[in-house]
């Protein structure tokens, strides 16, 4: 199998069974996307604890690599600092905008580097990490501080 199939097998995976899909009570923070574009829309719940993502949950409606990417961004970040999962959204926003950007250490999230080669579908999957971002810098500092104390 070559590795384009595997990354277009991850992505049609998680569009079909989207991983932390629904609501989230008591959410510590909340924050809506919506790409005007093309009509993706998402809200994003995180709760936090001990100065990390103890969970985050998403909804909303969105084409195949936008619920996808979401699905995938909340994995990645469940359980990281806000300046862990502030880090990894550089990663990934380079890694669908720079064509020199490597997928390195990225685990399954190296699946939207395919994503880059169509310019117009960039925005559906960085949509999910742009509202991750917002929510990480309004989040009130006794929450998630943005320094890891490990």
């Amino acid at each position: 199998m070559e590795l384009n199939d595997l990354y277009r097998d991850v992505i049609l995976d998680h569009n079909r069974r989207p991983r932390n899909f629904g609501g989230l009570e008591a959410a510590d923070a909340s924050v809506e996307g919506f790409n005007p574009l093309c009509g993706d829309r998402l809200t994003l719940r995180l709760k936090f604890s001990t100065g990390k993502i103890a969970d985050i949950k998403f909804e909303g409606q969105g084409c195949a690599i936008s619920t996808a990417s979401a699905s995938l961004m909340t994995e990645a970040v469940k359980g990281k600092t806000r300046a862990e999962a502030l880090q990894l959204f550089d990663r990934v926003h380079r890694l669908l905008t720079d064509d020199g950007a490597s997928a390195d250490e990225l685990g399954k999230l190296a699946a939207l580097s395919g994503v880059r080669e169509f310019p117009a579908r960039v925005k559906c999957a960085s949509l999910c990490w742009h509202t991750l971002a917002s929510a990480l810098k309004s989040t009130d500092s006794h929450l998630l501080p943005a320094v890891s104390t490990e």
